[in-house]
């Protein structure tokens, strides 16, 4: 079966879901494909920032996420050998230090507002296999399976906002360079205490990070940095003297770390690095978000530089720029903010440690 569109994006993250609201209300016929069968399946961050609060609220689509279910951190606490010993309260304007939002509420909040555009359509289960090119070189369309029926879609402009292991990156060849940063990521969830407030709480386990982030219906994720590449041999040792480093931490936490954390098989590993790439896409075809700078869980900012490119891609795009988008100016307008949010991550990692050496007695 055949589609049409002035453009196709693929990917129904929040940078995908976001840039797929703003053409469709501009009148641009969209199209979004979802590799997933439902909206949120796939790993990805949950936590807005300022910036991306603002984007949301500029775009008058914050309410209807807040509507879903989001959750506002109101306090940051540093602890040591089982008490806070420094606690950064948010500023008043801003009223939080980072909000959790599911990233189901998230994206079903802003395609329910994008659904009624008429020339708006979502395809889920639907997976990218190759992309045309037409004779001069330039992308023209992309070829997919959708509940196992091949189809294919014409469009103007194809956008790749589909993640740190872009198909569409790769399908059109373009390069990009992976940048470790010494560790990877233990992720577990676990339910919150009676009385747990949203805050975010962090802890030193040898020289590495651990951090708890409260979470929309009573959770707590727990993000624990290891050494990078060596969960395998992590594996190898015995459970409980590792996580008794996290219940000495936060005693409070004993009885449901105990209750639903009880092997290693109780985390799930991220493969942490960075990445950035000269070219942020070519003719017909434009890249954002992960697809082309992605960026470890440090500081939650992935997320919010993804709402940040959609809405920048956007004010670019219309009827009449399509045909001849020039992804340069794009990419000059927001590399520069990639760049220095990349170097504020590493300084970040570089320097956690640091807010523990001259902790409270």
């Amino acid at each position: 079966m055949n589609y049409q569109a002035d453009v196709c994006i693929v990917g129904a993250g929040p940078g995908g879901a976001l840039l797929s609201h703003l053409l469709a209300k501009k009148g641009l016929s969209v199209i979004l494909l979802e590799q997933n069968a439902a909206l949120g399946q796939a790993f990805r961050g949950e936590h807005l920032n300022e910036e991306g609060e603002a984007v949301l609220k500029s775009h008058e689509l914050f309410e209807a996420v807040e509507a879903l279910g989001l959750l506002r951190m109101g306090k940051l606490e540093y602890y040591t050998e089982g008490r806070a010993f420094k606690t950064i309260l948010p500023d008043k304007v801003v009223g939080h230090l980072g909000i959790h939002v599911p990233q189901t509420n998230l994206l079903k909040g802003i395609l329910q507002e994008t659904q009624h555009f008429p020339h708006f359509s979502c395809f889920l289960n639907t997976k990218v296999t190759k992309l045309i090119v037409d004779s001069s070189g330039r992308y023209t369309g992309v070829i997919a399976t959708r509940d196992g029926e091949t189809i294919e879609i014409s469009s103007q402009l194809i956008i790749g906002a589909d993640g740190r292991y872009s198909t569409i990156r790769k399908q059109a060849h373009i390069d990009f360079q992976k940048r470790k940063h010494g560790f990877d990521l233990l992720w577990a969830k676990i339910p919150a205490p009676q009385g747990w407030e949203p805050s975010i709480k962090m802890a030193l386990i040898g020289d590495k990070q651990l951090s708890l982030f409260t979470q929309v219906g009573g959770f707590i994720q727990i993000g624990w940095n290891i050494e990078q590449g060596s969960f395998p041999q992590l594996r190898k040792k015995a459970f409980t003297p590792f996580i008794q480093q996290l219940t000495d931490q936060f005693p409070e936490l004993s009885d449901t770390v105990m209750g639903h954390i009880k092997s290693w098989q109780d985390f799930v590993l991220l493969d942490v690095f960075s990445s950035h790439s000269n070219s942020w896409g070519t003719k017909g075809l434009v890249l954002l978000g992960d697809a082309i700078h992605t960026m470890t869980p440090t500081g939650a900012f992935g997320l919010n530089s993804a709402l940040k490119d959609a809405e920048c891609l956007a004010s670019l795009l219309n009827k009449n720029t399509l045909a001849h988008f020039d992804v340069q100016d794009f990419q000059q307008i927001r590399e520069q903010d990639i760049e220095e949010v990349l170097a504020k991550q590493i300084e970040k990692e570089q320097t956690f440690a640091a807010n523990f050496i001259n902790k409270a007695s």
